[in-house]
Formats: C-alpha cells, structure tokens, sequence
C-alpha cells in the first residue's frame, strides 16, 4: 500500500485517497465537510485515516483556501472551520504523521506538472476555469509557495475593467473586494454575465457553449470576447514566467474547442513562438487536488 495518503478539503465534501509514486489513486473515499467546530473537522479526518486501516507516512492536503507562508495560518472561505488554525502543525499533532498543505490550484498545477500535461517540464503553469479563475506554479518539479501563500492567481487584480466597460459590459465588484478582476469574467459565471449583457438572454454556461457549438451569433459573440478577455490576461503570465505548458482544470476545461481557440488567442499575444499547443486540457482532472497534495507531501521525504 503506498505510504502517501492525500486529502481534497471543499466547501461541502472531504476526499481522502492513498496516491502512488506515479499518480495511481486507490483506497477513495469522502466525508461531508464539517462547518460547526474545528474539533468535527479534525474528527472527520481521523475518521477517514482509520477507516483506511493503513499508517500513512505522511500526508498531503488540498484545500480550497490559502495558508500564509510566514506563519502557517489558515484563510478559506468555504471551510471556514480552519480559519485561523496551522494546519499543517495541529493535523500533524492530531494525526500523528508529517503534513503538508498547499491550495487547490496550487495542486493541481503540481499534479500536472508531476503526472499529467506538463510531466518533465521545467516550468508549469496550471490555470483553473471553473467556477472562479486560478492557478499555480511549479518549477523544476516543485509548487512555488508564494508570499502569504498567494501565487498564480491570475484572476484577481483590477485588470478588466476599462476593457469590460469598453464592451458594455458591466463592471463588478469581485468577491475579493476589488473591480473589475478576470475571475467575475473569466470564470463560468462570468461567461454567464458576458452573455446576459451582451445578448440580453440568462443561460447557464453549458447551455451557452452548446448553442454556440450550435452556430448561435448570439453565443458565438459572446465566446469570442470571453476569450479575448483571457487571451489577454493569460498573455502576460506567459510572457511573465515563461511556461512549457499551461494545462487547464475546472468546469470549462472539458470544452477541447473552446480551450483550443483560448490557445490560439494567447500564442498570437505572447512574444515567445509556441509552435505547438500551449493551453491544454489538464490530465488529472477529477484526481488533481489528491495527486497534488501528495506529490507536496512527497517532498517531505526528498
């Protein structure tokens, strides 16, 4: 049995996995997240732990959050039970094992670079298109940890706003606090608001891109300038760190069109000639955050 056991915290179910050397996930099984008390959180991962009948050597963490770099403390605002607690040292004490916790954009760059698209690459970028706009960073093999935990969140930042205005898009207050950042766009429900305000017509993600495979103006107008919002964006990341390859994660990543013309898009806008495929779908998807967490907690072991 691998000695590697890993954890994807969400805001409504706990995942726990044993994770091979080469990706392999065995042994899964969830638990719904606990929102009452720090105790029930710890209780639930024991529970899974002992349920596994095996003593992991150690173990990994992907959480929807942020954990400061400097003081190991915890922000996440879909589990907000670990909010202000060091994970890694009081699930440690709890556990009885070596843990390492790193976001879930984070990890699934990780595991991409590890196992998936970008295996053996010296510098990885995972982008997340889902329900927000994220990602993370890995050179050399290893998850960049950036000050305050904060690293390749390209979503945030008040970047959008002129160019959305400039298409009679509304600018919004993002839930980070700030106008105008790529993640109320570039994300599924941003799509969503491109639409609404570009055609008039409320309909959900999926139903958008279906009528746009469909032919739909409507749609096909609304996709084009989603894509230029991200091309953008992504264009500066790429000139920024210079990635091998970017693989994608999150809901949106399943739409091989729609990721091939964002592609397109960013190797028209980047100053480096990428002469093959640059934004891929991700390999891990469904696994990343388990993969990653325990590729993270490998590294206790290097």
């Amino acid at each position: 049995m691998s000695q590697t056991a890993a954890f994807d915290i969400g805001g409504s179910k706990i995942e726990f996995a044993r994770v091979s050397k080469d990706g392999t996930v065995s042994n899964r099984a969830t638990w719904p997240t606990p929102h009452t008390s720090w105790g029930d959180f710890v209780a639930a991962l024991q529970r899974l732990v002992a349920a596994d009948g095996g003593n992991p050597q150690q173990i990994g963490i992907s959480i929807a959050g942020t954990t400061d770099s400097a003081t190991g403390i915890a922000q996440a605002a879909n589990v907000p039970v670990v909010n202000g607690h060091h994970l890694e040292n009081e699930i440690s004490a709890a556990l009885g094992v070596p843990v390492r916790v790193g976001n879930d954009a984070d990890c699934f760059a990780l595991a991409e670079a590890t196992v998936g698209a970008g295996k053996g690459m010296p510098i990885v970028f995972g982008a997340i298109l889902g329900t927000g706009v994220g990602g993370g960073l890995v050179i050399g093999g290893r998850m960049v940890r950036g000050a305050h935990g904060v690293t390749g969140e390209w979503g945030h930042g008040p970047t959008m706003a002129e160019a959305v205005a400039a298409r009679g898009i509304p600018v919004i207050r993002c839930g980070c606090g700030q106008l105008g950042c790529l993640d109320s766009y570039g994300s599924a429900r941003g799509l969503e608001r491109i639409h609404a305000a570009l055609t008039g017509e409320t309909l959900t993600s999926q139903a958008i891109t279906e009528i746009w495979h469909a032919g739909d103006v409507g749609a096909t107008r609304t996709v084009e300038t989603f894509v230029e919002l991200i091309a953008g964006s992504l264009a500066v990341i790429v000139n920024t760190i210079g990635p091998w390859v970017i693989p994608v994660g999150g809901g949106l990543s399943s739409d091989a069109a729609l990721l091939a013309l964002i592609d397109t898009a960013v190797r028209q806008r980047v100053l480096g000639r990428y002469d093959e495929p640059l934004v891929v779908p991700g390999r891990t998807r469904g696994a990343s955050g388990l993969i990653g967490a325990a590729m993270l907690a490998d590294e206790l072991r290097a």
